[in-house]
């Protein structure tokens, strides 16, 4: 059984599989994950739903695992069914207004802290009740302001319940892949990351096409960077389950590469009976031996900071669609401190200083980006001292690009295969530089704009009506836009979205294609020191050939579903 150098392995059991299977089942599993990976830990559910594992099973169950040399921790999944049950909630979660699902809810608390060190709850641990109880408590209150208190309050009520019974119990809040909802639901990583002694991340990120919650694959990699910047030191990994995936091993493996890329030193898949005898195991097995040995080569992920304010709400995942278009980007709870850059979506406007913070950074000399989304909400709180740019209340497609990047040269006219729909925005000429443009008949409209401010730069991206038309936009436009954002990033992407872009800083960054088939990345070096890039895993060194005005891009083969990692070489002083 293999054991990995730089994360560990775990497995969730359901409480319903515990409650209800025969022990040589339980057996039977740990013989399969033997053969393929190792499994360093498992979480033992012990209630979910209407089953609740009984003492004494739980106990010859405990002792199997150990007896494999496996550790054990406690979990918890918050739904329920009471036998007089006749509320209505989404995924029976309990409703934290009744006294008695309250109560149920701490008698497993208790239940788990006595058999458990450490306690992790699987991410039902939100309310979406609208009983009588709750519109009655809530009162005037919106959903979100009276959900964020009561879970915040039942937190601590819970943990405390946990102590009591076992001073040295460790409790994990896991939190869902659904960020940009949490307050609506209650959860509350702002005040919980003080409450609970450790997070973890659900990097689940289902099928962007056919589900309802829109995650586009980046997610698996961007919710990791999100929550170590949450709660540093406290975050133990990701989660990963076969959810959208199981007509796709490569989406099931994705997952698990792009958790462990992000940083994440524990991935827990969901869930061990599921997994038992599952043709996913072996495959994944393999994966994780190549990414232990990149992820020995690497250092700590880095990108372009993007502002995710806690209990925002905006343009919905929008982060995770510019991240499919090739943007290394870092995810973060608090408006950086200090530049060169950062990018603001509409979910930034929920901060209700963010013009007068974005005022102060830009003028400090840093370069703020912000989307069409965020320009909008933030016409009545001062952004227009900023640009000259406004809304027209139209809106336009186009399918044809025309490029006039401030000061870099004539400008050019490109073409996609497919047209983009936008918000038609307006500007003063010369008060307000428009870089890029789609293009209709006889008209063109912004895309990319830019405007000066003290001694920085704001510049605004139009984002199309439907987000995934990102993807649309032809490989040449997206490296213009890529160039602009990375100016101080020693590398850059000219390739179809549809990619994503890994940085990290001990000088190795990556490449992840999801085109459908085999295609070519064009790595630009944007640092005058680097002179060449050296594949992580063959060791074969590439080099730039000159291209347009002085441009030196080096071309890589990539086929469809595939990753490569490279180390940037530099010129000897």
């Amino acid at each position: 059984m293999q054991h990995y150098q730089n994360f560990k392995i775990a497995s969730y059991v359901r409480g319903e599989f515990l409650a209800q299977t025969d022990l040589s089942e339980i057996q039977k599993g740990i013989d399969f994950f033997k053969q393929y990976l190792g499994l360093d830990k498992v979480y033992l559910d012990t209630h979910r739903e209407i089953y609740d594992v009984p003492k004494d099973k739980l106990q010859k169950i405990k002792k199997m695992f150990q007896e494999a040399g496996i550790q054990i921790s406690g979990a918890i999944t918050s739904t329920v069914r009471l036998s007089d049950d006749h509320k209505t909630r989404i995924f029976d979660t309990f409703c934290f207004t009744d006294p008695a699902y309250r109560n149920k809810f701490l008698e497993v608390v208790r239940y788990t802290a006595s058999e458990f060190d450490e306690i992790i709850l699987d991410d039902f641990f939100f309310t979406s009740c609208r009983c009588e109880d709750c519109i009655k408590e809530k009162g005037q209150r919106t959903w979100a302001d009276f959900r964020l208190k009561q879970m915040a309050d039942f937190s601590e009520e819970m943990v405390r319940a946990a102590k009591e019974v076992n001073p040295k119990c460790n409790f994990i809040i896991k939190y869902p892949n659904w960020y940009e909802s949490y307050q609506e639901c209650g959860y509350n990583p702002r005040v919980q990351k003080d409450i609970f002694d450790g997070i973890y991340t659900g990097t689940e990120s289902r099928h962007p096409k056919y589900s309802q919650q829109h995650l586009q694959r980046y997610l698996s990699y961007s919710m990791i960077r999100l929550m170590e910047n949450t709660a540093p030191g406290k975050n133990g990994g990701g989660w990963i389950d076969q959810g959208d995936s199981e007509a796709n091993i490569n989406i099931w493996l994705e997952q698990a590469i792009l958790t462990l890329l992000a940083g994440a030193k524990e991935l827990t898949l969901f869930s061990f009976s599921e997994l038992t005898d599952s043709q996913v195991i072996p495959p994944l097995g393999h994966q994780l031996t190549r990414i232990d040995d990149l992820l020995t080569q690497l250092g700590t992920p880095y990108g372009l900071p993007v502002y995710e304010p806690y209990d925002a709400d905006g343009e919905d995942q929008l982060m995770n669609y510019l991240g499919m278009t090739g943007l290394p980007l870092e995810p973060m709870p608090c408006f950086p401190d200090s530049g060169p850059f950062v990018l603001l979506t509409a979910s930034a406007a929920c901060d209700r200083a963010i013009v007068e913070k974005l005022k102060t950074y830009v003028a400090a000399g840093n370069t703020a980006v912000v989307t069409s989304g965020f320009l909008k909400a933030c016409e009545a709180q001062g952004i227009r001292e900023m640009t000259s740019l406004s809304f027209t209340g139209r809106k336009a497609a186009g399918r044809e690009y025309w490029a006039d990047v401030f000061q870099a040269g004539p400008p050019a006219a490109y073409e996609g295969a497919e047209p983009i729909r936008a918000d038609v925005l307006q500007y003063k000429t010369n008060a307000t530089w428009c870089d890029l443009a789609f293009v209709s008949e006889y008209s063109n409209f912004p895309l990319l704009t830019r405007d000066f401010y003290g001694k920085g730069q704001l510049l605004v991206l139009t984002i199309p009506d439907d987000f995934s038309d990102l993807y649309r936009i032809p490989g040449t436009v997206n490296k213009l836009i890529h160039q602009v954002f990375s100016a101080k990033l020693p590398v850059y992407l000219d390739m179809q979205p549809r990619c994503n872009l890994f940085l990290y800083d001990n000088d190795t960054f990556g490449v992840l294609s999801y085109h459908n088939s085999p295609s070519e990345a064009g790595i630009i070096l944007n640092d005058p020191t680097v002179t060449g890039i050296c594949d992580l895993e063959s060791g074969q060194e590439y080099y730039p050939v000159p291209g347009v005005k002085g441009e030196r891009q080096i071309r890589i083969s990539m086929c469809n579903g595939t990753y490569r990692f490279f180390r940037l070489l530099r010129s000897k002083k």
